[in-house]
């Protein structure tokens, strides 16, 4: 029998930290008292076990637990269930770490279609950072996000996405939008040469989002974002299955990180077969420290037997004056995401992301001289 161990954070005092990892480990596993049962597989083979309670300072304790991996299937929705369900009612409690044994890794299938190489095959970005876009602001009619979307083609971007809020509106149906963004982004693809990749939101239950790929499919798309905390991982990794052709960008709507750590979280949607991972720069609209940012790029892209690396995708609020930054701080492994800043430009959008496109080729650039004589 093969084992989960996870790793809880639990803010609350040392006399109770052992008495709470004991309860956790029955809540996730068995949820009803241990001394209630006899059957010895339940008990030997099911049962959770504690493996440690360590503090980690200001109240704070690390708890580490092995949970059955018999009780997942080959499931990711089911994984999240073992792993947090029940658990994530406690305020005082987050999921913070995940290692999966090899068995069960294998039975989620090969994760990531694409991944970061994939995505840049795809736009003929070698050994370079990746430019995103997203179509923005709700409300606008078909032909005015398609307009933008040539802009941004015209003005070199690798991706162009819809903002997560769009969805099938009834001032933007999914189909027109989709088609006249495909359309205008096939305009100006063969003016720059450069095969610039419009990323509609899929969204809805599975029956919609399957009706959304087939429009995809009609269009000659092969890019799609989703949010998995609101579609589902479990369907998530079934789309990756059905769709071998489709990449998936992973918007982090309702992902949050006060319960799940972003980066735990980031390795969960790689596993499903996520290619890219949207998330909040330090410094932007969000809370996120440096620190997690520089962990959700390692999950994105560290070496992990059978799992291609995946794009990490900084994004919420940046601007073209700190790419020079955000390469040095992520290197050339990332795909950046810039929306309303270079949306500010109005008529000036191509030009602005031309601008966008130039810096960071530059700096790739320069990074990768800078390499190869270190």
């Amino acid at each position: 029998m093969s084992w989960i161990e996870v790793t809880y954070h639990l803010r609350g005092s040392p006399e109770d930290a052992q008495a709470r990892a004991r309860a956790i480990a029955v809540e996730q596993s068995i949820e009803m008292p241990p001394e209630a049962v006899d059957d010895p597989f339940v008990l030997g083979e099911i049962l959770g076990r504690v493996v440690a309670v360590e503090p980690k300072g200001s109240g704070l304790h690390a708890i580490r637990i092995l949970l059955s991996a018999a009780t997942v299937g080959d499931d990711t929705g089911q994984l999240l269930n073992m792993l947090f369900g029940n658990s994530s009612l406690h305020d005082d409690l987050t999921l913070a770490d995940v290692a999966l044994p090899p068995d069960l890794r294998t039975a989620f299938g090969d994760g990531p279609q694409f991944g970061l190489d994939g995505l840049r095959q795809r736009v003929g970005a070698t050994g370079r950072a990746l430019t995103c876009s997203a179509l923005k602001p709700q409300g606008l009619p078909p032909e005015e996000l398609a307009r933008l979307a040539e802009a941004f083609a015209l003005g070199g971007i690798d991706y162009v996405k819809d903002d997560h809020g769009l969805a099938t509106q009834a001032y933007s149906p999914f189909p027109q939008r989709v088609s006249a963004c495909a359309a205008a982004v096939r305009r100006a693809t063969t003016r720059t040469g450069h095969p610039t990749r419009y990323v509609p939101s899929l969204s809805g239950n599975l029956d919609a989002v399957r009706e959304q790929l087939r429009i995809l499919a009609q269009e000659g798309l092969d890019t799609a974002m989703v949010a998995p905390a609101i579609l589902g991982l479990a369907n998530v990794q079934r789309l990756r299955r059905d769709y071998p052709d489709i990449a998936l960008l992973a918007h982090p709507s309702l992902a949050g990180a006060a319960r799940i750590d972003p980066a735990c979280l980031t390795r969960l949607w790689r596993l499903a077969g996520i290619d890219a991972v949207i998330f909040p720069n330090h410094g932007g609209r969000f809370g996120y420290s440096a620190e997690t940012c520089q962990r959700i790029a390692q999950a994105a892209l560290a070496p992990e037997p059978g799992l291609a690396a995946i794009a990490p995708v900084p994004a919420g609020g940046m601007s073209v004056a700190r790419v020079p930054e955000m390469l040095d701080f992520y290197g050339r492994d990332v795909m950046l995401l810039i929306g309303g800043n270079l949306l500010a430009e109005g008529d000036r959008l191509s030009e602005a992301t031309a601008a966008f496109v130039a810096t960071v080729h530059q700096h790739s650039q320069a990074q990768a001289l800078a390499q190869t004589h270190a």
